[in-house]
């Protein structure tokens, strides 16, 4: 039975995906475990230090196939580790070979090689959802590059900007963990051959020719130094994962407030049934944002984990290295859900352009007073301008009217400023800023990084 939303009947297609679920199932892990073995015999008859014919044999009969799972299992749980265990059965399948299986390897040597190429099939994973997510939000920024709303700040309408604006500031963020993400896999990517205290001394002067016989079989970088306890790569991975579900819970709150009932001015896609309630008929939920929220939360908790398992003892930690076998899956797992809720929500994100022009003119004009005060400063002074429009603002705030109206009433202004000097400095499409030209600006660096 699931006993966590990763696995669970219920829950873990809206927080992973069947791709990073497999990628990190214990059959693949298993399949990761054997496929590092058949590699280091493999590499070390290339150096001569096994007989060829053994690495041969090797490599042809270790069959995850032919385990005894169950057997497996009982004595990882007895021994603590799961490689000395399959390495009883991998020994046992290839007969006179088995004598050279695991040879002059450690259990940490297998385990952490064989979760580098777990995480590099997760980055794969992560890359591609990255990038079409890159390609809906291009999409989006495009399309409303000129659409006018109200800029919020401290949750007050603060000064118009475009919701292409809006949703360049979201493509920027994930250009930049796309760079990231291919930043660290020279760093990250790397295989683990080292032997019991990370010196190689079981193979003598072969050693570092072997270590790097093997990571090349892996398509793997060869490391400058052992690194059963310099943990900073895989932390780093998992920390990009949580500055991409970081970055997928800011969208997901913004989506989440702007359709609120009261701002209307964007929705999720609409599919029936989907973030219905089970006593409010007419309640739509944003289900996605909901489930890249709670994720971006989880992986945040995990990277935390991965920043304290750094901290270990001499040259094999007692305890810290385990708590990255939860952090790691359930990282990969929780960031391709959120990506997948984000694709979802946002490609067929639905906006509703004259609902933000309505709510940019809730505030009378007064969203744009810097605007106003700007074009008087240069007759009045700054600080004399910032009086009038403040004084404008209360008369607005307190007796009603437009910020045109309480401007055209005030001789210290219209001695400057016309009527129509003041309409157009009032309406809030005329005060977007280098909004738009921002827009161009990520839309061609998002260009040149596909």
């Amino acid at each position: 039975m699931a006993a966590t939303v990763i696995d669970s009947l219920l829950f873990r297609d809206a927080f992973g995906t069947p791709a990073m679920r497999e990628v990190f199932s214990d059959r693949a892990l298993i399949r990761r475990y054997i496929e590092v073995e058949v590699a280091l015999a493999r590499a070390e008859a290339a150096c001569g230090v096994i007989p060829a014919e053994a690495a041969e044999a090797i490599a042809r009969t270790c069959s995850f196939e032919a385990l005894d799972l169950d057997l497996l299992r009982r004595e990882t749980d007895n021994v603590g580790y799961p490689i000395l265990p399959l390495v009883h059965q991998l020994v046992h399948q290839c007969g006179e070979a088995g004598r050279y299986v695991h040879w002059g390897a450690t259990t940490q040597d297998i385990m952490d090689t064989a979760t580098v190429l777990q995480i590099r099939a997760g980055l794969e994973i992560v890359a591609a959802d990255l990038a079409a997510l890159r390609g809906i939000l291009a999409d989006l920024s495009a399309r409303y590059r000129d659409t006018p709303m109200a800029g919020r700040t401290h949750l007050q309408q603060a000064l118009p900007v475009t919701f292409g604006y809006k949703t360049a500031i979201w493509l920027a963020m994930i250009d930049r963990h796309a760079e990231r993400l291919e930043e660290l896999k020279p760093r990250v990517l790397v295989g683990q051959f080292a032997g019991a205290a990370g010196t190689l001394a079981s193979l003598g002067a072969e050693g570092l020719r072997v270590q790097e016989a093997f990571c090349r079989e892996l398509g793997l970088g060869v490391p400058a130094s052992t690194w059963h306890v310099a943990r900073d790569g895989f932390a780093e991975a998992v920390n990009l994962l949580a500055l991409v579900t970081g970055t997928l819970g800011k969208i997901a709150l913004d989506i989440m407030i702007m359709a609120s009932t009261e701002f209307a001015e964007v929705y999720e896609p609409f599919v029936t049934g989907r973030g219905a309630s089970s006593t409010m008929p007419q309640k739509r939920n944003p289900i996605s944002s909901e489930l890249m929220l709670a994720a971006a939360k989880g992986v945040r908790q995990q990277a935390g984990l991965m920043l304290d398992a750094m901290v270990q003892d001499f040259e094999r930690a007692t305890g810290p290295w385990h708590a990255e076998w939860m952090a790691i899956p359930e990282s990969f797992v929780l960031t391709a859900g959120a990506l997948h809720q984000a694709k979802f929500a946002l490609g067929g994100l639905i906006v509703d352009e004259a609902r933000m022009r309505e709510n940019l003119g809730i505030s009378r004009g007064l969203i744009v007073a810097e605007a106003a005060m700007m074009a008087l400063a240069p007759h009045t002074g700054r600080q004399q301008a910032h009086d009038l429009v403040y004084a404008a603002c209360r008369f607005v705030n307190e007796r009603g009217g437009t910020l045109a109206e309480a401007l055209t009433a005030m001789p210290e202004v219209t001695a400057h400023l016309d009527r129509a000097a003041i309409d157009r400095l009032t309406d809030p499409a005329n005060y977007l800023g280098s909004a738009p030209e921002m827009v161009d600006r990520v839309l061609s660096g998002a260009a040149r990084g596909a």
